[in-house]
């Protein structure tokens, strides 16, 4: 609770409103039921919206401005909304249409906005939803996995009957990408590369609303791919992991920083890559290259904006997006198209260097007609790493990328890092259940009733029970089976139960197993 309130109260770059987000683990051992609802809506979310059940949110609306009536010299308070969900934008565009009102009114008008609140419908992804909030409606669509990666279906926004104002929302979770490169427009690819090998990262800006959007969109930058490590798009001394990530008697750890205290600077001076942003500003004319600086020469938050690393990237470096960018503010274009051209350069980078892989594993799940309903479902076979860098010289990122470089060490320490882990196990999950699944076809597509006429009693109570565990592990795991499978499967129990003697049926028909 303190941690909260000092996350919510910065002390730096903040006059008038300002509007920033933070993240914290949650206390182990603290259940909260509402999770097994979003559980079951996490199943369509794509897996970059997911939400991490170590993880809150805390959304921040934080005024402050002279007030001599006041002691301090200063009204200072902030509305912050704690979430486990990663819609940034959305809450951000809730809070700026409640925060300024709350501040001129009191308590009673933050009830009637929960109350409102307490009327939205579920967070169904997919769903265009209507959400109330003080006379406006904002609407809006949350997106599934099913989605094409990079194409938003638009929300239009229908003229209300009623008096309410309608407000649709292009996005729930996206941030302004091309506002928070601007200030390392040169370095994005060297950034990706960063991000995606789960490097330390640490962004040093003058504000929260400048460190936390940078650090989301830096995170986001390997989307449709989930960024595996830890990420603190605000980070103060007091948060509780301050000692853990600041040590220096180990190598820092595979996280995002966001900070803005400038003692922050000497503390994580030996961190290996540091991003120094100033005020976030649109260029008014194209920026001049800008090369990337030593870590020695970052003493202090003074230091000149930049990025401060030893780095070498593994691939050459695209000119191509530079130019277009460039070009686009040379001709004015708006921030939202630069942000376009951005995300798709991003995702077309990544989408090439995660297809070879997704490939290589897809072959190793077994052939479907080494399923036997009668044998447990086969096992994936292993993950190679020399297996699986002998298919790039075939079916590499040249297929769908013209660049050049070292894309094999890209691989090699890619699968060191903490994103390939989480990636990895993953897809493991999904196949293990297609197996499971594929499993239970298998057995509903057999004569279970005159399997069981053959073999003695004990061997059909035994597999009564576990044809009954599958259909309990069908629904705890979510299986991929069709609700016609699960169907006939209940029905073949059904009808051997039927078929055995009178005192075993009521013993069966009771029994719920494990």
């Amino acid at each position: 609770q303190n941690s909260v309130c000092c996350l919510s109260l910065p002390h730096v770059g903040c006059h008038g409103d300002t509007q920033f987000c933070f993240r914290f683990r949650r206390s182990p051992g603290r259940k909260v039921s509402f999770c097994c609802f979003l559980d079951q809506l996490d199943r369509d979310l794509p897996v970059y919206l997911k939400k991490d059940s170590a993880y809150y949110y805390g959304y921040v609306y934080f005024r402050q401005v002279r007030d001599k009536s006041l002691k301090r010299g200063y009204f200072q308070k902030s509305l912050v909304l704690i979430s486990k969900l990663p819609y940034v934008h959305l809450f951000r565009t809730m809070l700026k249409q409640i925060a300024p009102e709350y501040f001129e009114k009191s308590e009673a008008f933050l009830e009637a906005v929960c109350n409102d609140v307490d009327r939205w419908p579920p967070p169904v992804p997919g769903q265009v939803l209507q959400l109330p909030i003080m006379g406006v409606i904002m609407k809006l669509r949350i997106p599934t996995y099913r989605d094409k990666p990079g194409t938003t279906p638009i929300v239009q926004n229908m003229h209300q009957a009623d008096a309410q104002i309608s407000m649709a929302l292009p996005t729930v979770h996206e941030v302004d990408l091309f506002r928070c490169f601007c200030p390392v427009f040169f370095h994005i690819q060297m950034l990706w590369e960063l991000v995606l090998l789960g490097e330390p990262l640490v962004v040093m800006a003058p504000s929260p609303s400048e460190s936390s959007e940078t650090v989301l969109a830096l995170v986001s930058c390997i989307s449709p791919l989930k960024y595996c490590s830890d990420f603190r798009p605000y980070f103060t001394i007091h948060d509780s992991e301050f000692k853990e990530y600041t040590t220096r008697t180990q190598a820092p750890p595979s996280v995002i920083l966001g900070v803005t205290n400038p003692f922050f600077a000497k503390t994580l001076q030996h961190w290996p890559h540091i991003i120094r942003i100033g005020d976030i500003k649109l260029p008014g004319k194209v920026p001049k290259q800008v090369k990337v600086k030593k870590l020695k020469n970052l003493k202090t938050l003074d230091s000149k904006p930049g990025v401060y690393t030893s780095y070498k990237p593994y691939l050459n470096k695209d000119e191509e997006i530079v130019k277009q960018l460039q070009k686009g503010v040379q001709q004015k274009r708006p921030t939202e198209a630069q942000s376009v051209i951005l995300r798709r350069y991003f995702l077309e980078l990544t989408e090439s260097f995660i297809i070879p892989l997704e490939r290589y594993v897809a072959s190793l799940m077994p052939l479907q007609k080494s399923i036997s309903p009668w044998k447990s479902p086969p096992q994936l076979r292993q993950f190679s790493q020399e297996d699986f860098m002998k298919t790039l010289e075939k079916a590499g990122p040249q297929l769908t990328s013209g660049l050049k470089g070292d894309w094999i060490g890209l691989y090699r320490h890619f699968l060191k890092s903490p994103n390939f882990d989480g990636w990895f196990r993953s897809r493991q999950k999904e196949m293990t259940q297609k197996l499971e699944a594929l499993h239970l076809e298998a057995l509903c597509n057999e004569n279970l009733v005159f399997w069981s006429q053959k073999h003695t009693e004990v061997e059909t109570v035994d597999l009564v029970l576990k044809l009954k565990n599958k259909l309990l592990q069908a629904d705890r795991e979510h299986l991929p089976v069709k609700t016609d499978t699960l169907k006939k499967l209940q029905t073949h129990i059904n009808d051997i139960i039927l078929a055995l003697p009178g005192d075993l049926q009521d013993i069966l028909l009771k029994t719920a197993t494990t």
